[in-house]
């Protein structure tokens, strides 16, 4: 099974200059040390922590669509108010998405590594808003056989 070598993820950036940007970037792909895994995420859910973090205190009143089809780009305006709250995260690109789940890939060297792949397993440890993540395998929960990456996501 082929593994790409990067993937999109959803970014979240509050510029100092009080925009909120949400953008789709290239990531690379690590490879998985012995017990980590390669899951291609197929479903994640949007929880009330990943909205804080998606939008900020960002007015959702001024969104604006640019970029392309492909990669597009959302803006919208912080108010003043908000950008004391958001002190601790300006101008730093950060990933979104606490949970999720999807197929293992590819896999690391050891035994319990090697027995997730081809399994759908749910998984948290961020930046689920992405198409691949390199997880620990404590990370993962496998899911019994017939269970969607929906179903499991949350």
């Amino acid at each position: 099974m082929s593994v790409e070598t990067q993937g999109l993820q959803l970014r979240t950036l509050i510029k100092r200059s009080g925009e909120l940007e949400l953008s789709l970037v290239d990531v690379p792909t690590p490879e998985p040390g012995p017990d980590e895994v390669v899951v291609r995420i197929e479903a994640a859910p949007i929880n009330p922590s990943d909205l804080g973090l998606l939008v900020g205190a960002a007015d959702l009143s001024t969104l604006q669509a640019s970029g392309t089809k492909a990669r597009p780009v959302i803006t919208a305006k912080v108010p003043e108010a908000g950008m004391r709250a958001m002190a601790g995260r300006l101008d730093e690109s950060l990933p979104i998405g606490n949970e999720g789940a999807g197929t293992v890939v590819k896999t690391g060297s050891s035994e319990a590594a090697k027995a997730l792949m081809g399994r759908t397993v749910a998984a948290i440890g961020g930046a689920m808003y992405s198409q691949y993540r390199c997880l620990k395998i404590s990370e993962c929960l496998p899911l019994p056989a017939g269970t969607t990456a929906a179903e499991g996501a949350s």
